[in-house]
């Protein structure tokens, strides 16, 4: 029932007054409006944070790092691992054994490939593996020392890895992102670091000149003797690299892998024929330098700016390997038989 006033200040002052139930509307309004912007920004905070934590959830679920080697066995690869390398400053390997680059060496061995500024035609998927001889073989001690203790401690299964690879890294040294070939390697991909800690790093953009890179999704920690495995998001997904602000020190990594049985190989008669393009190119350039020489007594003093000409530089940017789409990714994982089992 209507409450009756006699005095219409009474009414006024009243808290069932309209002009008071039109002000507590319009302020419950504005803290429910309030209420529901500020869950609203919280929602999108919240689900920019979900889609990171999902997306390092995916890579860490492709991830396995195992610690196997101590300081012992590590002293003693290492100073394989030098052996290599003054074994490749005199020439000792075969062509396509030993791919340099600056303040970062490959060493290839079992099976290489092309890669990078080495493709005649670029993409994902065009990478291709050299004829058979074209590099030397796995040495024993990598075998002894290296891929022998994995097997027994059944991460790999013995006789799976017939590829090998050394990166010797110097300070400043870095790969590009990249995926490795997945229409050549199965996986997991293996690998093992020596010489000093660094990081691995994924879903980086890489510009140059000067070089940089983005903020990763992931660093992870590979240090002295870690053996790290990539399968899965890891290594078929997202991007790794090795970024020039994390080699501080000299680092190595070997890097097993097993070549799939079906994966893409050149012709022996096109590897034949860039060897001999390249010889020929070799001799013409030893000619004209013979003739320079020849020739330098009986010609004036070349100018400060033909000078700098002569002598100029020319940039080269450092091997990389393109990165897969997604739908080639695809592609090739249905392609892929399963050839890894792991032992429990």
């Amino acid at each position: 029932m209507a409450e009756v006033y006699k005095d219409l200040r009474q009414k006024l002052q009243s808290p069932h007054s309209s002009s008071e139930k039109r002000k507590k509307h319009r302020s419950d309004k504005d803290k429910n409006n309030s209420k529901s912007y500020s869950k609203h920004k919280s929602q999108i905070r919240d689900e920019g944070e979900t889609e990171r934590e999902r997306e390092l959830r995916k890579v860490h679920s492709g991830i396995e790092q195992i610690r196997v080697f101590d300081q012992e066995q590590c002293s003693e690869i290492e100073n394989k691992i030098d052996l290599v390398v003054k074994c490749g400053d005199k020439g000792g390997f075969k062509e396509h054994t030993l791919d340099r680059a600056p303040l970062r060496n490959k060493y290839f061995f079992g099976e290489g490939y092309t890669y990078g500024s080495q493709l005649e035609r670029k993409g994902p998927g065009m990478e291709r593996l050299y004829p058979k001889g074209e590099v030397d073989e796995i040495p024993k001690w990598i075998h002894d020392l290296v891929i022998t203790p994995l097997e027994a401690a059944n991460i790999i299964p013995k006789d799976w890895v017939n590829s090998a690879v050394i990166n010797d890294y110097m300070p400043g040294g870095c790969i590009v992102s990249h995926v490795d070939p997945i229409h050549i390697f199965d996986r997991p991909i293996v690998s093992v670091s020596f010489f000093s800690d660094s990081y691995l790093c994924f879903g980086c953009r890489f510009s140059f000149r000067p070089i940089r890179t983005t903020e990763p999704i992931l660093c992870l920690p590979v240090g002295q003797g870690c053996v790290t495995l990539l399968s899965g998001y890891a290594a078929d997904e997202i991007t790794h690299c090795i970024r020039p602000q994390d080699i501080k020190e000299r680092r190595a990594v070997v890097i097993l892998r097993r070549v799939l049985d079906d994966a893409p190989r050149l012709p022996a008669e096109i590897s034949s024929s860039s060897k001999k393009r390249k010889h020929a190119s070799d001799s013409d350039s030893e000619s004209d330098d013979g003739q320079r020489k020849s020739n330098k007594k009986h010609k004036h003093k070349r100018s400060s700016h033909d000078h700098y000409n002569s002598n100029g530089r020319r940039h080269r940017s450092g091997s990389y390997s393109s990165d897969d789409s997604n739908e080639n990714r695809s592609s090739h994982k249905h392609r892929r038989e399963v050839r890894y089992h792991k032992k429990s």
